[in-house]
This record gives C-alpha cells, structure tokens and sequence, in this order.
C-alpha cells in the first residue's frame, strides 16, 4: 500500500502541486527521502520521528520509501514536514486511508509535535481554492489560510465519491496548532475552530506633509507622481529634506483595490512577512539600503526568493542614496519598471515574480553634496559632481518621468508657521484622479504609468497648441520615444489632478518641466 498526501512547491509566485507517497515494505530498517529533496526537507526525518515518538508513535523497522513526485522537480522549504507525517501515519494505519482526501496540507514540526509557521500559505489556499480543496496548516498561518476565497462545488456534479468527499471539504481550513490536535480533528474525538480572515488595523498614522515648511516644488512632484504612480527622482544637497519628502508618500497613496492587496499579501506570505496573517490595504513602501545585493532587491539567491522590488509590488521602492547602488542593481531594475515582472534565471531556476512598482529614488548631486557651493565644495568640482551623477546609467534615467531640483531649505523658510495644507488635503486631491484614472482605464491599466501603445495615443493626445509645443521639446530636449511617451503619461496626470478631460498645452509645459537632461550631460557642459 502506497499512502498520498497532496502538498505544493514555490516556482517565483507559482504554486506546483506536489504528491507525498509513503512505503512501508519488508526489508532491513531504512528511512529514505527522494525526489529531488534539498536539507532542510532531509532534516525532515528527525523532526518527523521526533514529532510522533511524542505522541508515543514509532515507526515500524522495515524499509520506509517517501517520494516527492514528481521528482524532477526540485524541492525546497522544510513545510514538506507536515504531509510526511501524515502520510507516515495513514500509511501504519493511524489515520484512515481517506482523511486527507481533499486537503493540501502544508507545516513544519517542532520536536514535541507542535506545528509552527511556515511561509506562502496564502497563495496554497488560493491554488487549493482553485483545485477544489481544504487546506492544512499551522494555526499561526490560520488567518492568511482563510482568505484563500474558497468557492463550495456541487459534489452532486462529482463523477465518483472521492470527488464527492473533496467537495465536500472545499473552502474548508483545518489550522491546528499541534499534531496531537489534528490527529483528534481527523478522527473526531476534537473540533478544530475555523480560522477568521481579518483584515489588518490601519490606525496607524503616516508623516504628514504640514511637517515639511518649504519645498513647495518637490511637493508638487511628490502629489503628481501619487496621482498617477509615476517614477520620481529629487537631486539635492544632504539635509535639503529628500527623505523626509519620500516619507511622506505613503500618506498621499490611495488604498489597495481587493485584486491588489491580495496579490501584495501572495508574495508577502513566499517571503514570510506577513506577519500575523492579517491582510492590509496599504500600499507597500520598502526602503532597503544602498549597500543591498542584487539578489535582494530583485530576487533570486540559492531558493529564488522575492526581492525588494517584488516586495513593492503595486507600492513604492524608495532607494535614497542612488548612485551609491551597486551598478548591476540598478540596472536590473530597467526590465521590471517596464514590464511590471521580473524573471530570475539561474542553473537550478527559472522563476517570475510580479513587480509593478513605483520607483521614487533620491541622490546628492555629488559624493560630498556641496557642488552649488563654491566655498564648500571639493577640490574636484564640477567634474566630481559629474563623475557620481554618471553612475546613473542614461537608460535608467530615461525611465524616471519626473526629476526634481531639491534646494536647500532657507532659514526664513524654517522660521515660518507649518503649512496650511496637510497630507489629507493633497491625498483627496489625488484620490479623485485615481478615481478618474480608474474609470477612463478600467480592464487595461490601473493608473497613467502603465497606459501605453494605443491606449495612450487615445487618452493622452493633447491639444493643438500642445501637439506643437510638445513636437517643439521633441528636437530641442533630444526626447527619446520612451521620454516623449512618459511626458504625454505625466500631462494626462495634471489634466486629472486639474479635472480637465483634454490634455492641454499648459499640462504639457509643466510636464515638460519635470523632464531634465541627464544631470551628467549638464555637469559636463
């Protein structure tokens, strides 16, 4: 008799279902694991022995053969605990043949039988929803699990009654906090409590833009690029408030639609962030230091995990101190700011993560910051303030739709009141230009940054008086395709942040004026 446990593996966000068989055969005692296992899955057989001798179970002393089918395929994480020690189980007759029907189950075991927390459970409960079955996790994945949106099926349109028994467990979510306690579930001698999906306290309060005296500019880039999830880049001198200003955006961003916050929340889970297993509506904001590798911030590394720019998935990547990035990180983020993914190839991998993120990224204009101040400035000025800008590369830069000037705050300006207009003042402004944004765009695109092709020749054609100006910058700004489309991007922003339905030519002017020359072309000139 051959016992099978249905469980997954992690191909990027992928789920790939997998089949734990167990053998127990005569032969000299033996405890083998094949199908491609990695260490932490061989280590697995002592968490496994350990686990049910605390429940007083041993295994018998013949030959035990687990196999992970299919088994090209590698495997990785030590969630594959859980199924082989309930297949071990069904397979010595603990558990009834048919008691996992239906069930994906997923955990890792403590010594004492516990079972703990184990990355990726929400996109299992969406794969299992989508397979017509319940799953099986830790209890401290239990809230993630719930959310998987489970449809019930009509066992009555079943062909046979192990379809029947499945549907019947469709949408249900066993969280058990220990083996003992699953074990008594499965045999009804105790009721496991269904888990409840709960969304994530947002009572937590943002920076507030009223904080910032000056800087009226960069404020103005700052709501334009919320409006419309455009790239930005502020240039200024250390303490000139480029930091405090990308704080701040979070504030402005309008919250996760149900479609976004659950993919947000999948690839959370493969990371093993999300915490309590509460889902939240905000929009992710990460901010690694520049000294990040390149496989932390776009993913990969031994178990092709999901980097940085995945974790800003339909949120922002903040990268302070740009030039500072390793090169070859920087530039591997080119592909994803244009298709939204990012595909990690290696050896043993080839995986894709979603990355449609918004970048917004800060530098000084030289390594010592001080460039625009002939009594402060280095030895090597200008040409130091050229060298450190050159690190941008001009592809990368040509991806930046809004580039800023931050100067340095005047004491006058520190002197005066805060400002009247605070971050709930400016998000208003920039929900209804999402609002507007998602109405004009519904099924292509979900803000102006990611209209293109024909849809944006259609909603972003401007004016005459525009069309001639904008062909004007053309020649003399030397706009490549890809600048000439992201300024039209940026004036179809404006126009909804103004409520005007045609993109006009003061749109176009004020977009144009976001959109500088590559700072080292002007430094060397």
């Amino acid at each position: 008799m051959v016992a099978r446990v249905r469980t997954v593996a992690f191909q990027g966000i992928d789920v790939v279902p997998i089949d734990v068989q167990v053998q127990i055969a005569p032969g000299m005692p033996a405890f083998s694991l094949v199908g491609l296992p990695d260490k932490a899955i061989g280590e697995s057989r002592e968490r496994v022995r350990a686990s049910l001798a605390a429940l007083g179970l041993a295994l018998p002393p013949r030959r035990i053969t687990i196999n992970l089918s299919p088994a090209d395929l590698a495997k990785e994480g030590s969630h594959y605990d859980l199924p082989i020690a309930l297949a071990l189980m069904t397979a010595i007759g603990v558990l009834p043949a048919d008691a996992l029907e239906g069930y994906v189950v997923l955990g890792e075991l403590a010594l004492d039988g516990a079972i703990t927390r184990v990355a990726g459970v929400l996109p299992t409960a969406v794969h299992a929803a989508a397979d017509g079955r319940g799953v099986i996790c830790p209890a401290a994945c239990g809230g993630e699990a719930a959310w998987g949106g489970f449809d019930h099926v009509d066992a009555a349109n079943e062909d046979d009654e192990a379809a029947a028994r499945r549907a019947t467990r469709c949408g249900e979510v066993l969280a058990a906090p220990s083996l003992l306690a699953l074990i008594n579930h499965l045999k009804g001698a105790q009721v496991l409590s269904p888990p409840t999906a709960i969304l994530r306290g947002e009572d937590a309060r943002y920076p507030d833009l009223a904080d910032i005296k000056g800087q009226e500019t960069a404020k103005r880039a700052l709501e334009v690029a919320a409006a419309g999830g455009h790239n930005l880049l502020m240039i200024g001198p250390p303490g000139a408030g480029k930091s405090m200003l990308a704080a701040r955006l979070p504030g402005l961003l309008p919250p996760l639609e149900p479609d976004e916050a659950l993919e947000v929340s999948m690839i959370a889970s493969l990371a093993g962030e999300l915490g309590d297993g509460r889902l939240t509506r905000r929009r992710p904001f990460r901010d690694p230091h520049h000294s990040a590798t390149l496989q932390a911030l776009v993913g990969g590394g031994l178990r092709a995990r999901p980097g940085e720019a995945s974790l800003a998935h339909n949120g922002v990547l903040f990268l302070d101190e740009l030039p500072e990035f390793a090169r070859s990180a920087l530039e591997a983020l080119r592909q994803p700011m244009e298709t939204g993914r990012i595909s990690v190839a290696r050896a043993n991998a080839h995986v894709t993560f979603p990355a449609r993120f918004q970048l917004v990224a800060a530098m000084n204009p030289c390594r010592c910051g001080d460039i625009d101040e002939p009594t402060r400035a280095c030895g090597r000025a200008p040409r130091c303030g050229a060298d450190y800008q050159g690190r941008i590369s001009g592809p990368l830069y040509d991806r930046i739709d809004l580039v800023i000037e931050v100067p340095p705050v005047s004491p006058a300006d520190l002197t005066l009141p805060p400002p009247a207009e605070a971050s709930a003042d400016v998000a208003a402004r920039v929900a209804a230009a999402r609002a507007i944004q998602r109405e004009r765009l519904a099924g292509t695109a979900r803000c102006n940054a990611e209209v293109d092709g024909e849809a944006l020749a259609q909603v972003a054609t401007p004016d005459a008086d525009g069309r001639a100006l904008l062909s004007t910058a053309v020649e003399r700004l030397k706009l490549s395709a890809r600048g000439y489309h992201r300024v039209l991007r940026v004036a179809r922003t404006l126009a909804d942040l103004d409520g005007c339905d045609a993109v006009r030519r003061l749109h176009v002017a004020e977009a144009l004026s976001w959109r500088r020359p590559q700072p080292r072309a002007t430094l060397a000139a």
